[in-house]
């Protein structure tokens, strides 16, 4: 009887939980709370801009903020657009560059985007560094780090924790959390997200940076210079993306659709 009480709290705990991510549908269990997502992620990411240097590259870090802005509002009006204005208050954009040579680039909950000197060699035009941006906003956007903690918090605790209807999760949340933006991680500052994240971060974030006005057509020539520049290392940014080849078919297959969200610069 008790295995059964347990079951249907979780099965009850689960479907209250559900969400679907803007633009694609898919269906998702978010556990965490979007305060509870922002507060374990925003404390680790001002730890590590405390020890980060940031670039001396004043035109880099005005690419990036340009780039970043635009985006931002392009999303923020998507959502406005579509129902989801009250998600609008989760983002409080922020856009460095950072001496770093990593291939690299990351969004936190909240809009933190970092972007790393290392993957700025591979960028010719605002429209590269847009397919990166819109990509990272993506990830934010489509609550891929409170699925992952939820996941996490699923796998670790299970019915032990769900059970109790999640009533005292704080201490779980942070031992989640510092292991999703810890600082050891092997990725930078976040560990790498699934495949299934990244192919969403991928479509979705050619919507967006088509709706800022910039060409998603470039992301074709932007993942071949990527795939190029790695000198048969994978740069940590393409770590957990599906094969270049698998990459560049899927963004050429999605390249008609994405172009009805297009704006004019």
């Amino acid at each position: 009887m008790k295995k059964i009480t347990v079951l249907s709290v979780l099965l009850a705990l689960l479907l209250s939980s559900c969400g679907s991510v803007p633009l694609t549908g898919r269906k998702q269990v978010l556990l965490v709370s979007d305060q509870e997502v922002l507060s374990a992620s925003l404390t680790q990411y001002s730890d590590y801009m405390k020890t980060a240097t940031k670039s001396s590259s004043k035109d880099g870090a005005a690419m990036v903020t340009r780039v970043g802005k635009k985006i931002a509002a392009a999303t923020e009006q998507y959502l406005r657009n579509n129902g989801l204005e009250s998600e609008i208050k989760n983002f409080s954009w922020e856009f460095n560059l950072l001496k770093d040579n990593q291939v690299n680039a990351f969004c936190m909950p909240g809009g933190k985007i970092v972007v790393y000197e290392g993957l700025m060699q591979l960028v010719e035009s605002d429209d590269d560094l847009a397919v990166v941006i819109g990509h990272e906003v993506a990830h934010a956007v489509a609550k891929h780090s409170n699925e992952r903690m939820s996941q996490q918090l699923m796998a670790q605790y299970g019915a032990a924790i769900l059970g109790q209807a999640l009533s005292d999760k704080s201490t779980a949340i942070q031992r989640v959390g510092n292991a999703v933006y810890g600082l050891g991680a092997q990725y930078g500052v976040m560990l790498p997200f699934s495949r299934k994240h990244e192919s969403e971060a991928d479509y979705m974030g050619l919507v967006f940076m088509a709706m800022a006005g910039y060409n998603p057509e470039v992301a074709v020539t932007f993942w071949q210079k990527m795939s190029a520049g790695s000198s048969g290392s994978v740069p940590e940014f393409m770590s957990t993306h599906p094969s270049d080849a698998t990459r560049i078919n899927d963004i050429k297959k999605y390249l008609p659709e994405i172009e009805k969200y297009r704006t004019k610069k």
